[in-house]
C-alpha cells in the first residue's frame, strides 16, 4: 500500500525554494568555518596569554618571597650594627648597604613583573571578548542551518526568512570578532555561561 503526499505548491516553488536553501547552507557553512579557524586560534592565543600570566605571577611571587629574606636579613644586620661596637658596625654597614639595594631592586623588578602579569592577564580579557563573539556567531549560524533545513522539508517560506535572520546575526557577530568592533552581548553571554 502506497501512501500518496499531497503537493502543498508547484514543482517550480519547490525548486526555488530548495535553491535558496542550498545557497544559503553553503554561505552559512563558509562563515562557520571561516569563524571557526579564527575562534581556534583565538583560544591558543587565549592559552598561551594565561600561561604567562601564570608564570609571571609565579616569578612576581618568587620575587616578593626573596624580598622578604633580604629583609630579614637586613633586620639582623642593623640589629647586629647597634648591639656591636664601633669597628665592628663598620664592618657591618657594607651589607646593610647591600640589603638595602637587593631589596631595592627587588621591588623594582616585582612592580615591573606585576605590570606585565596584569598585561596578560588583559589580553587574556581582550581575547575572551572577541571567543564569545565567535562563540555566539557559530551558534546564531548552527541554528539558522538547522532552520533552513526544516525550511526545506516543511516548505515554509517564512522558515527560510526565520534562517537568514539567525544567519545574519551570526555573520553580524562573526564580522565583529574579526574586525575587533566592541559589539558584545553581555546579557546572552552571562546566561550562557
Amino acid at each position: 500500500m502506497e501512501i500518496e503526499v499531497p503537493e502543498t505548491g508547484s514543482p517550480e516553488k519547490k525548486s526555488l525554494l530548495n535553491s535558496f536553501v542550498a545557497v544559503t547552507v553553503v554561505v552559512l557553512s563558509v562563515c562557520m568555518a571561516l569563524g571557526k579557524i579564527k575562534d581556534d586560534n583565538i583560544v591558543q592565543a587565549m592559552q598561551v596569554a594565561k600561561a604567562n600570566s601564570l608564570d609571571t605571577w609565579n616569578e612576581y611571587q618568587a620575587k616578593k618571597l626573596k624580598g622578604y629574606i633580604e629583609e630579614q636579613g637586613l633586620t639582623q644586620a642593623k640589629l647586629a650594627s647597634a648591639q656591636a661596637d664601633a669597628a665592628k658596625a663598620q664592618q657591618i654597614a657594607p651589607m646593610i648597604a647591600q640589603f638595602e639595594a637587593k631589596i631595592a631592586k627587588l621591588g623594582k623588578d616585582g612592580e615591573a613583573l606585576m605590570a606585565k602579569a596584569k598585561g596578560f592577564e588583559k589580553e587574556y580579557d581582550d581575547l575572551g571578548y572577541r571567543d564569545d563573539q565567535f562563540d555566539l556567531s557559530d551558534a546564531l549560524l548552527s541554528i539558522a542551518m538547522a532552520v533552513a533545513a526544516m525550511a526545506a522539508l516543511t516548505e515554509k517560506r517564512w522558515m527560510l526568512m526565520l534562517s537568514w535572520t539567525f544567519g545574519v546575526g551570526g555573520v553580524i557577530f562573526g564580522l565583529a570578532g574579526f574586525l575587533g568592533w566592541a559589539l558584545h552581548p553581555d546579557g546572552i553571554i552571562k546566561i550562557l555561561t
